[in-house]
């Protein structure tokens, strides 16, 4: 088991998160209070029983259920609450930076306006920054399961707001949704000015990360596990330097992979890929992000010095300025040196 000096240690090294669904961290708990405020009927009965459903043998299982319960979200405070209850909980974990997720179909589709949303968001991210000294980026996501036509309309709906959003990404149910399908309004949000991330190589394969490099020309790769099955893609994301969000525990509860013990993580290390740790929808998986490196700091034996990269590699992963990533990277090594 890890012992307290390196959990210590852990929780007071200065990271970030660059892989966590916003919607994905709304907590039994909160979404009772909000669905009683808004006078949304849920199928469940007590939080114990939301908790028990949360046994997913895939991702679309997980799916369906993180759908039921967005729908508790309905007005700009309802998502300004949901923001700053997971920056309280990214700042207890020694977190002071992230590039947060939001699928705006998700609320659209059911009558909620994309302006509600994104206002509550930004008003939350606003606040952490204020009282949390947290700071935050906000990434637009597609819902690879709709189709392309939704995504334009989607990306048409946020021309307005594009001073606060950092980038676009792709999401949800991965497998039959190649990257392919969405390039066209990628390369759209691309000559807008934003930047560019997918989820790719999580249950998909490695074609899907090949696509997502030469199609979809992104910034990063959200997760990318299984381009550890292709040897040449594996060396083209280190010559290119691609960073990798990697969420451990995300991928012990999706089965992923049958234990965590023989998560990828440390492999990917050695290979010299940029990988970075994330919870990915952490009141689904179990995790926030100091637990992430925690459990899989203990199963796969990862080293301090390892720690402290996986920490350097979430900055300099980053949409941060390249001042900016350095001065976070200065402080991840003054931590270090000091502790």
């Amino acid at each position: 088991m890890t012992d307290t000096a390196f959990s210590t240690f852990v929780r007071g090294l200065p990271k970030a998160e660059l892989h966590m669904h916003i919607e994905g961290s709304l907590e039994p708990e909160l979404m009772f209070e909000l669905a009683a405020r808004n006078g949304v009927a849920l199928p469940f009965k007590s939080v114990d029983e939301i908790r028990a459903a949360y046994d997913f043998s895939n991702l679309q299982d997980f799916l369906d259920i993180y759908y039921q319960g967005a729908g508790v979200l309905i007005t700009e405070a309802d998502f300004k609450d949901l923001a700053l209850a997971y920056f309280k909980r990214l700042a207890a974990d020694g977190g002071t930076h992230a590039e947060i997720f939001y699928d705006p179909q998700t609320h659209t589709d059911r009558g909620v306006a994309f302006d509600t949303a994104i206002k509550g968001l930004l008003a939350g991210m606003d606040e952490a920054e204020k009282t949390l000294g947290v700071t935050s980026k906000l990434i637009l996501c597609f819902l690879r399961h709709l189709s392309e036509e939704s995504a334009f309309a989607t990306l048409e709906q946020a021309k307005p707001w594009l001073g606060s959003l950092a980038g676009v990404g792709l999401d949800s149910s991965e497998v039959g949704h190649p990257p392919a399908k969405f390039a066209r309004v990628m390369q759209a949000a691309r000559d807008l000015g934003l930047k560019v991330v997918a989820h790719a190589g999580e249950e998909g394969p490695p074609a899907y990360v090949w696509e997502a490099l030469d199609l979809v020309k992104v910034d990063r790769i959200d997760h990318g596990n299984r381009a550890l099955e292709d040897e040449a893609l594996t060396q083209r994301l280190v010559d290119e330097g691609i960073t990798l969000t990697v969420c451990p525990l995300s991928n012990l509860k999706l089965c992923g992979v049958p234990s965590l013990d023989v998560h990828p993580l440390k492999k990917m290390l050695a290979l010299g890929l940029k990988a970075t740790v994330n919870s990915d929808d952490p009141a689904y998986f179990g995790g926030y992000l100091l637990e992430n490196y925690l459990a899989t700091a203990d199963a796969v034996g990862l080293t301090r010095d390892e720690i402290v990269t996986l920490a350097k590699n979430s900055f300099t992963g980053s949409f941060l300025s390249d001042a900016e990533k350095a001065e976070r990277v200065a402080q991840v090594e003054a931590y270090a040196a000091a502790n």
